[in-house]
């Protein structure tokens, strides 16, 4: 079974930045793919990010429309953590933010098999 790990989420000001992080723990993948997702209330789930890896090389990333150019997703450290760093953060980016794994995915519309329990952050004007 895997496990993964959310840490960063939290209150912010609009304009700020955060650095999400997940770490995939009970097994070791030398192939993942791994995406971001964020829910905000009265919302359905939405795509934000994906990377995926093989070995020590980085494969593919995408970005939501939402997103791009503002935020940046990588993979470091002997753990794979993969991070989502947001910057100039708005109202809109208010979400329940979850990370997912799918280590036989190839791009962002695969069908994730592991889902982290999701951290809140929220912005305020």
């Amino acid at each position: 079974q895997v496990q993964l790990v959310q840490s960063g989420g939290g209150s912010v000001q609009a304009g700020a930045s955060l650095r999400l992080s997940c770490t995939p723990t009970g097994r070791t993948f030398s192939n993942l793919l791994m995406g971001w997702f964020r829910q905000a209330p009265g919302k359905e789930r939405e795509f934000v990010a994906a990377i995926r890896w093989a070995g020590s090389t980085t494969e593919y990333t995408d970005y939501a429309d939402s997103v791009k150019g503002r935020s940046t997703i990588s993979r470091d450290g002997p753990l794979n953590t993969v991070y989502l760093q947001m910057n100039s953060l708005n109202a809109a980016d208010t979400a329940v933010y979850y990370c997912a794994a799918e280590p036989a995915g190839f791009y962002r519309t695969a069908r994730y098999t592991y889902w982290g329990p999701g951290t809140q952050v929220t912005v305020a004007s």
